[in-house]
């Protein structure tokens, strides 16, 4: 009866294995098609995935408790070990209409960071500043695009105005990608962290987007996006700053950073292996 012993003495990390079993089945069955009904415009098996998700949120991090680094070392490790359990929270089993929403919450974070990128280079060197405007022409238009299609997506989720949204977020994809290795030519070290730093920032926001839209897309939609990616992830990787996206993608939905950073590093192997 130790095991009965054990749960006693440590029911927080009982809890969590047992949130933890519930996510990786829900997840199985979720990929097998099995919903076990529905619950609102979702499904039950969604419902006990976003249940134990929340739940897995709340115990990361107990109210006094203290801190120290083996403490700090081992809750990473479970952010990460979590991480690879559950799907990122743009990417969940929701509904077309969820997802549409979803992606158009992102926008003003889209914009705001392309606006941003209109200012910077103010903040570069005079030599420096005419290679990132060039690289970044595209980002206006490509943006007002796609917020564009979000939009009409959100108030008409069919495969016609689907397919519009998947070129566009995969044009914007791509123009992120020329730019940051532009960008990474710059010589001045200070130019070029401004420079990367603001296009990150769009980056992220992009590819948020992105995996929002993998969720509503079949295989071979997916993969005929990713066959238009010309410039893959692994030739820009040296230039993606993760720890701005981890805070971004924390911000955006109220999660912890330790737990947004291993979902950006599971989103770029996501990425990588659907083709991008």
């Amino acid at each position: 009866m130790n095991f009965i012993a054990n749960i006693w003495k440590n029911p927080k990390t009982s809890v969590t294995g047992l949130l933890l079993a519930a996510v990786t089945i829900a997840g199985a069955l979720s990929q097998q098609g099995i919903t076990l009904g529905t619950a609102g415009t979702g499904t039950v098996v969604t419902l006990i995935s976003g249940l134990a998700t929340a739940l897995l949120g709340l115990l990361a991090k107990d109210p006094g408790e203290q801190s120290n680094s083996t403490g700090s070392t081992a809750k990473l490790g479970v952010w990460a070990l979590i991480s690879l359990l559950l799907p990122l929270p743009f990417m969940s089993g929701c509904s077309a209409r969820n997802v549409a929403q979803d992606i158009v919450n992102w926008t003003p974070t889209l914009e705001s960071a392309v606006a941003t990128v209109d200012t910077a280079a103010a903040l570069l060197a005079p030599a420096d500043a005419p290679i990132f405007a060039a690289a970044t022409i595209g980002f206006d238009a490509a943006c007002n695009v796609l917020v564009a299609q979000a939009k009409a997506y959100l108030a008409n989720p069919n495969a016609t105005v689907l397919a519009q949204l998947q070129a566009a977020v995969v044009v914007f994809q791509q123009q992120v990608n020329a730019s940051l290795l532009e960008a990474a030519k710059i010589i001045n070290p200070n130019s070029q962290a401004h420079a990367l730093n603001a296009i990150n920032a769009v980056g992220t926001a992009v590819t948020a987007i992105l995996a929002l839209v993998q969720t509503v897309s079949s295989k071979a939609q997916v993969a005929q996006m990713a066959a238009q990616s010309t410039i893959k992830l692994a030739a820009v990787r040296s230039s993606l700053d993760e720890n701005k996206a981890a805070a971004m993608i924390a911000s955006h939905y109220g999660e912890p950073v330790e737990l947004a950073r291993a979902q950006v590093e599971q989103a770029e192997l996501n990425a990588a292996q659907a083709g991008f």
